[in-house]
């Protein structure tokens, strides 16, 4: 435990973040599962809509590289395609 009072503000500081951080992490992570687990391909669309959205916003608050939110996009939007 921190015994200097900036160190203890800088610890109550990085526990919030961390919060914050997992919570848009996991948000994302199951939007993606949604439509890798779709039954049908209407149904697998619609959650991809939903999904890039969740993803663009992940990148906007720098939580995610925009590199890699475009191959997450690409390889479901292939996903998508390719189910019958």
């Amino acid at each position: 435990m921190p015994k200097l009072k900036s160190s203890k503000k800088r610890l109550r500081i990085s526990l919030k973040a961390q919060a914050r951080n997992k919570a848009i992490r996991t948000r994302m992570r199951s939007a993606l599962k949604k439509v890798r687990t779709a039954e049908d391909k209407s149904t697998a669309e619609a959650a991809l809509g939903q999904a890039i959205s969740i993803v663009d916003s992940t990148v906007r608050k720098g939580k995610l590289h925009r590199n890699t939110a475009a191959r997450y996009k690409s390889r479901l939007s292939h996903f998508v395609q390719t189910m019958e």
